[in-house]
């Protein structure tokens, strides 16, 4: 990935392509000779085109484009490719000869156009790449490709937050706004382009104090492209329906009671119209919230000050218990040594809107954080808390922990000193009995100083019994235990731990490509149990091909740049996948250190 200066130019370049490395090859394989072809669906925005388009790059293919403007013309979608007043017959005849046919936005197709899709499938002698959006009044033809098991059907998933983080690392966005972003957007990357760059416009990015990343706190810029997204509830016309979602959007970041929107039976009908268009969910208890994140900051944006005051139940008396609550969650959490997510609704809220954190509520989520291996995210919300309270110790602590932990060795403790190498003095300032501060030894590659101190049969007492042992084996079982709880840092050195244990290099090269993935999400850790990480050893001609496999070029394109044969470039691969102990190319971004994008 290329890194620009950050300004509305870098906004408007094209973005990379990545976090698909699994359905990039599942559509590569589909489209391979043999095969006839694949439909992918999936919400606007999803990325669908994108991802057929990488597949099909430096191939022979033919594209065909639905538009809502031709939906009532004969073989529109295809006037490029066919002569004037042709029959289907004559249609399918005259295309027998492409061999790679793209359809883009099938949904909006012709029924003529559609129809020959659907033929060229049933007869099979072209491959057909098809995105079609989910929601959309699809032509039956269409439909059929996939309900009558004529092309496999690969249904689009959201982009991942680790995948969001990596697209947006251009913009140089610190990691709480990267996270938010994610949330808002739920996988429409068109709405996440839209909102970035009407966020950089409008000056909703700031500059933190200290560094040089950029911050999202807030309003929502309701441009033009981000309105035109959200037209499906910022433009009701029912007036009833704006008030309630208003009502709604003001509560936040509390759900209001079923009861108190719907007095009388014309407020729920209300209610039950926007909870068939899917703007509202009510839980079990009647409590009665928006349905996607983006829509309360866009109400509240748009809603003017008047409205404001007089629907808004945001005052401190209200959420302050909420945000209590929320903190002796995550506490009780921390004190089970339990770490997966939870729901956060308040904190978010606090930080989002640009209000101060509390800081004992600021520790929680940056030690919460900390101990799930988010160590830029710990770093920012200890950030949080000593922008409410410069003072506080424990904000301090944490930031102290995320940096030793990410390998910046300034201060003191027992990450600073890892940090500098300097071991010996870094065992020696564990003290106390708190479990975790015990549990660091372990990490630290010395489970003999805290034999028998650790909780008995908790998943830190047996990573370090394994350890002990150097039994491969029982390291990668008490890395599952830790990814379980969400440990995913202290799961990542477990794996690393195992592959100097193991006594089969098979066991120790799948140990280690485990240990690369798991660290990958731990947001720029290095501690010294990954700083023995070293991968399998290559070739010279297979690290190159490796290098711009994980960039996402194709067999041939290799072929092509390398002047080899396409088998040639394939039998290097297997080799490399043999010994890093992978099992495709989806898994080679993570060992070789880049992102997972074409070089230029």
């Amino acid at each position: 990935m290329t890194t620009h200066e950050q300004d509305a130019k870098t906004l408007e370049l094209p973005w990379p392509f990545t976090g698909r490395a699994d359905e990039l090859d599942q559509v590569r394989r589909s489209l391979a000779a043999g095969r006839p072809g694949i439909v992918v669906t999936g919400p606007a925005g999803r990325g669908k085109t994108r991802l057929i388009t990488e597949a099909v790059r430096g191939t022979d293919r033919a594209r065909v484009t639905g538009t809502p403007e031709t939906r009532g013309l004969r073989f529109a979608a295809f006037a490029h490719l066919l002569p004037d007043s042709v029959s289907l017959h004559r249609a399918l005849h005259l295309l027998s000869g492409v061999r790679l046919l793209v359809v883009d936005d099938a949904h909006l197709l012709d029924d003529a156009s559609a129809a020959l899709v659907h033929q060229l499938a049933v007869h099979g002698r072209t491959r057909l790449a098809v995105a079609a959006t989910d929601g959309g009044r699809a032509p039956g033809a269409v439909s059929r490709l996939w309900t009558g098991d004529l092309l496999p059907r690969l249904a689009l998933e959201p982009l991942s937050g680790e995948a969001t983080a990596h697209l947006l690392g251009p913009a140089g966005l610190e990691p709480l706004t990267v996270r938010r972003l994610h949330r808002v957007c739920r996988g429409d990357l068109r709405l996440l382009r839209d909102l970035i760059q009407a966020l950089h416009r409008s000056g909703g990015l700031v500059r933190l104090p200290g560094g040089d990343d950029w911050a999202w706190r807030g309003p929502v810029p309701v441009s033009a492209a981000v309105r035109d997204r959200l037209a499906p509830v910022l433009d009701r016309a029912d007036a009833g329906e704006r008030e309630a979602l208003d009502r709604l959007a003001l509560a936040e970041p509390l759900p209001l009671p079923l009861d108190d929107l719907a007095p009388d039976a014309r407020a729920l009908a209300v209610l039950e119209r926007l909870e068939a268009d899917g703007l509202i969910r009510v839980d079990d208890r009647g409590a009665v919230t928006l349905t996607h994140p983006l829509h309360g900051p866009a109400l509240r944006a748009t809603a003017g000050r008047l409205r404001t005051r007089r629907l808004a139940h945001r005052a401190p008396e209200r959420w302050r218990p909420a945000l209590h609550a929320e903190q002796a969650v995550l506490r009780s959490r921390l004190a089970r040594h339990d770490v997966r997510a939870v729901a956060t609704p308040v904190g978010d809220w606090l930080l989002h809107e640009g209000l101060p954190v509390p800081a004992g509520y600021a520790v929680v989520r940056a030690r919460y954080a900390r101990l799930r291996g988010e160590l830029r995210e710990a770093a920012a919300w200890a950030r949080e808390g000593l922008r409410a309270a410069p003072g506080d110790a424990e904000c301090r602590g944490e930031s102290d922990l995320a940096a030793g932990q990410s390998g910046e060795a300034s201060g003191s403790g027992v990450w600073a000193a890892a940090a500098r190498g300097d071991l010996d003095a870094a065992l020696d300032a564990i003290a106390g009995d708190d479990v975790l501060d015990l549990y660091d030894a372990v990490r630290l590659g010395a489970p003999e100083r805290v034999a028998g101190r650790l909780p008995a049969g908790g998943p830190f007492a047996r990573h370090a019994e394994a350890l002990a042992r150097e039994d491969g084996p029982a390291l990668d079982r008490a890395a599952e235990a830790l990814e379980r709880r969400g440990f995913l840092l202290f799961a990542a050195e477990a794996r690393a731990q195992a592959v100097r244990a193991h006594r089969d290099p098979r066991a120790a090269r799948l140990s280690r490509t485990r240990a690369v993935a798991l660290a990958r999400r731990c947001q720029g850790a290095r501690t010294p149990a990954l700083a023995g990480l070293v991968l399998g050893e290559l070739t010279a001609r297979q690290r190159q091909i490796v290098t711009l496999a994980a960039a996402g070029l194709s067999n041939r394109e290799i072929a092509e740049r390398l002047t080899l044969s396409v088998r040639t470039v394939g039998n290097h691969l297997y080799g490399a996948y043999t010994r890093l102990g992978a099992s495709d190319r989806g898994a080679l971004p993570y060992l070789t250190d880049l992102p997972r994008t074409k070089p230029a």
